[in-house]
C-alpha cells in the first residue's frame, strides 16, 4: 500500500499548507482530498508535489508492505 505519511510530515516541516498546495502548484482540492483519503494520484501530481515542495519522492509517498508479518 502507498502511504502519503510523508507528505504530511514534509509540509509541516516547510511550513506549507493544503492552500500552498493549490495556489503555488495548482493541485486542484479533488486531488488533496484524495491523498487526504490515501487514495491513488498521478505520478504527474506527485511531481507537482516535489517540485513544489522542493523535495524528493520519498518525502511524498512510502509503500508500506500488505503482507508484512503474515504467513505465505
Amino acid at each position: 500500500m502507498i502511504s502519503y505519511a510523508p507528505l504530511w510530515a514534509t509540509m509541516e516541516e516547510k511550513h506549507a499548507t493544503t492552500y500552498t498546495l493549490q495556489a503555488k502548484g495548482e493541485i486542484s482540492s479533488s486531488t488533496i482530498r484524495r491523498l487526504k483519503a490515501g487514495e491513488s494520484v498521478s505520478t504527474n501530481t506527485l511531481n507537482a508535489l516535489c517540485r513544489i515542495l522542493r523535495c524528493d519522492l520519498p518525502d511524498i509517498v512510502e509503500y508500506i508492505d500488505d503482507d508484512q508479518g503474515q504467513a505465505p
